[in-house]
C-alpha cells in the first residue's frame, strides 16, 4: 500500500520549475518558510526504549562537502557521541558525499566521516550523482570516491564482515556490511548510483547468501517524493533526476536501473528485504511507500533529503529506533545544529517491519 499525503498536491504544483536544473548543481526547493510544514520541537529525539538500537541515516552531504563542513561535522560528532546512549548499530549514507566530486570536498568528507571510524560505529557509503566526474555532472562512472575511502585502507567503522562487488573488490561504490544488533542479524548493501546489470546480479547473490538477516538496501535514487518508484519505462521524464536522464546513461549503452527496476530485479525477489533507503530528490525530499513482495511480505521505502533546507541542510539526521519486539521501528528526524526533532507526518512515523522467519 502506499501512503499518500495531501501536501503532494502542493509539491506537484511547483514541479516544473526545478526540471530545468534537474542535472545540474542542487537546487533551493523551498520558498521563504522552509519550515512551513514542519512541527519542530526544541531538544533531541526522545531517548530510546530500553532494548532497542538505532540505525541512523546520513542523507545527502553535497552541500555541507562544498561550503557548509561544520555542519558535516556536526552530525558525525553527534552520533559518535551518542553511541552508547542511542545503542546505534550502524549508519547509512544515501550518497552525494560531495557535491562536484572536488578533492577539498572529499577531504571534508573524510574529515567528518573519520569521526564515525574513530568510534569504531560501523558506516556503509554509497555514491551519488554528484559523486562523479569532473564538476560532478555524472557522465561517466569516475569518481573520487576511492582515492579518498579506499576499501583496502579505511576500517568503515567497524570490524564486522564487509565485502564489496566481485568485479571490483577493491572499490566501495558497491559493498556490503554484516552487523548484529538486539539479538538480530542485519544485511545492509550498498548500491551505485543508477546501479548497473552487472552489480545487480552480484546484490542478489549476496541477499541470497544471507536468508536469515533482514536486509536493508541503500541507493542514491530508487523513489521519488510522490511515493512512486523511479520508473522510467512508466513515466520517463515527468519523473526528474530518473538516472537514465543522465549522461552516464547514455554512455553507457544504458546500462543503470531505476526503483522499478531495482524492485523487479532484486528487492521482490527475496524474503529478507524489509526495508530500502534513498536521498537524491529534490522538492520536499521526503516520501514512502510499503509494497509486498509477490510472497507476501511488505518492504517499506523510504526517501529522505534534506539537502535544500538552509546551511546545506541544517544537520538534520534520521533516526531509526528498532524496538525490542522484532517488528516496531520508530522514526524520527534529529538536527545536532538546531537540536531540534520535527513531529511532522512525514517525519515522525512508525514501521512495523514484516517478522523474521521462524
Amino acid at each position: 500500500m502506499s501512503h499518500q499525503f495531501h501536501r503532494r498536491d502542493v509539491l506537484k504544483a511547483g514541479a516544473a520549475a526545478f526540471a530545468a536544473g534537474s542535472l545540474g548543481l542542487s537546487s533551493t526547493a523551498f520558498a521563504a518558510d522552509p519550515y512551513a510544514d514542519a512541527v519542530l520541537v526544541d531538544g533531541e529525539a526522545p531517548a530510546i526504549a530500553g532494548g532497542s538500537f538505532t540505525i541512523v541515516v546520513l542523507p545527502d552531504t553535497q552541500n555541507y562537502s562544498e561550503k557548509f563542513p561544520q555542519n558535516f561535522v556536526a552530525q558525525t560528532k553527534w552520533i559518535a557521541e551518542n553511541k552508547a546512549a542511542r545503542n546505534i548499530a550502524c549508519v547509512l549514507h544515501l550518497g552525494d558525499i560531495t557535491n562536484r566530486n572536488s578533492p577539498a570536498e572529499w577531504e571534508n568528507a573524510v574529515r567528518a566521516m573519520s569521526l564515525l571510524d574513530d568510534a569504531e560505529l560501523p558506516y556503509v557509503m554509497v555514491p551519488g550523482n554528484h559523486d562523479y566526474s569532473e564538476g560532478g555532472v555524472c557522465k561517466d562512472r569516475t569518481t573520487r570516491l576511492n582515492d579518498y575511502f579506499p576499501l583496502a585502507e579505511r576500517k568503515f567503522g567497524g570490524k564486522e564482515v564487509f565485502g564489496a562487488y566481485d568485479k571490483e573488490p577493491e572499490r566501495a561504490e558497491n559493498t556490503y556490511r554484516l552487523f548484529s544488533a538486539g539479538g538480530r542479524d542485519f544485511l545492509a548493501i550498498g548500491l551505485e548510483f543508477g546501479p548497473r546489470r552487472d552489480v545487480v546480479r552480484w546484490a542478489n547473490e549476496i541477499a541470497a547468501a544471507h536468508p536469515d538477516r533482514q536486509a536493508i538496501l541503500l541507493t542514491h535514487a530508487y523513489m521519488y517524493y510522490d511515493d512512486t518508484r523511479y520508473d522510467w519505462k512508466k513515466y520517463g521524464t515527468k519523473q526528474n533526476w530518473n538516472p537514465h536522464s543522465y549522461a552516464v546513461a547514455k554512455a553507457t549503452g544504458d546500462d543503470v536501473l531505476d526503483g522499478e527496476e531495482l524492485w523487479n530485479e532484486l528487492v521482490a525477489k527475496h524474503e529478507n528485504f524489509v526495508l530500502t533507503l534513498n536521498g537524491h530528490v529534490l522538492q520536499d525530499g521526503l516520501g514512502r511507500i510499503t509494497t509486498p513482495t509477490p510472497a507476501g511480505r511488505d518492504v517499506h521505502q523510504n526517501l529522505v533529503n534534506f539537502q535544500m533546507r538552509p546551511q546545506g541542510g541544517d544537520g538534520w539526521l534520521r533516526l531509526l529506533e528498532f524496538k525490542p519486539d522484532g517488528t516496531t521501528v520508530d522514526v524520527v528526524d534529529y538536527s545536532p545544529t538546531r537540536n531540534q526533532h520535527n513531529t511532522s507526518a512525514q517525519n515522525r512515523f512508525t514501521l512495523k517491519l514484516a517478522k523474521p522467519k521462524a
